[in-house]
């Protein structure tokens, strides 16, 4: 069977806009990879890298994005709001739609800018990509969900504004493995973890049960993504001779411009396999934004 580069077609998956389109192209690169039709990722020099190169160097710093939602600074944002007419859960499950869309790019570029970079051992490589491929096909589905869920109560995906915190956390980490790792699935998926419980509580109340649904889908899956963090990050502090404790502190602290926000699920992120001591040290963190954004 003839392979085709991994790199270039994470990037045709970046490069796309349209929401739907990219989650379609998100699904098309999981189903390609897993009938192996792509080859694994390798390392490229920096100084020679090409769009058509397979080395990480060649992917985008900031994936495509649509002409809408507009994006605003987070401090501009409107609350969203806890009532259960039709305009508040529309602001609701636009707010979890950005993150879905954002959360497809964060995945796929976990995969193509670290998959190489992970281990020596290209089995263990390919294990990597297989997570994180996963995880972008997940992140596809969901947003599929959430989309279809606004547009059943006449909304759709970009009528509202939003925020672009999420891709600036994939910026800061774009050059640290171990910081995409703490940041991401660690921090941002894990705090899904403690919120979405309530949404889903509250989308029921309202007698809103097909978003209730999709939010539980959503929920049972982001187990699996913050596991899958904390699982790289243990081997690549193992490989470094510390711990995935020492090197989660480290790098929340030195890469997350706010702090670890309390209460916590310890339930769920224990069966994702964290512990109190994980996180709630980071909870004593400055906060120097208003809240971090949940990644679902």
């Amino acid at each position: 069977m003839t392979t085709a580069a991994f790199i270039p077609a994470a990037i045709g998956v970046l490069l796309t806009a349209e929401p739907r389109a990219k989650a379609a192209s998100a699904r098309a690169l999981a189903a390609d990879w897993r009938a192996g039709r792509l080859a694994a990722p390798t390392l490229a020099a920096p100084t020679t890298a090409t769009a058509t190169d397979t080395g990480a160097a060649a992917l985008p710093l900031r994936p495509a994005r649509p002409e809408r939602p507009v994006l605003l600074p987070p401090s501009r944002m409107p609350k969203r709001g806890r009532g259960g007419n039709v305009a508040s859960r529309v602001r609701l499950l636009h707010a979890l739609a950005h993150i879905e869309f954002n959360a497809i790019d964060l995945a796929v570029d976990m995969a193509a800018r670290f998959g190489a970079e992970i281990d020596a051992d290209e089995t263990v490589c390919r294990r990597f990509v297989d997570d994180w491929v996963g995880i972008a096909d997940d992140e596809a589905r969901h947003f599929g969900l959430v989309a279809d869920r606004l547009e059943a109560l006449g909304a759709a995906y970009g009528d509202l504004p939003a925020h672009d915190g999420l891709w600036e956390a994939a910026m800061a980490t774009a050059h640290d493995m171990t910081g995409r790792l703490a940041v991401v699935p660690m921090v941002l998926e894990a705090r899904g973890l403690d919120v979405t419980p309530d949404m889903i509580r509250r989308l029921d109340e309202f007698g809103d049960t097909a978003s209730a649904d999709a939010l539980r889908v959503i929920y049972r899956d982001e187990v699996g993504h913050v596991a899958a963090g904390l699982r790289w990050l243990t081997h690549v502090a193992t490989a470094r001779g510390t711990t995935a404790r020492a090197l989660f502190h480290d790098r929340v602290r030195r890469l997350f411009p706010g702090r670890v926000k309390p209460p916590f699920n310890a339930d769920a992120r224990a069966r994702a396999g964290m512990v109190p001591e994980d996180y709630e040290p980071l909870a004593e963190m400055r906060d120097q934004t208003a809240h971090p954004t949940p990644l679902a």
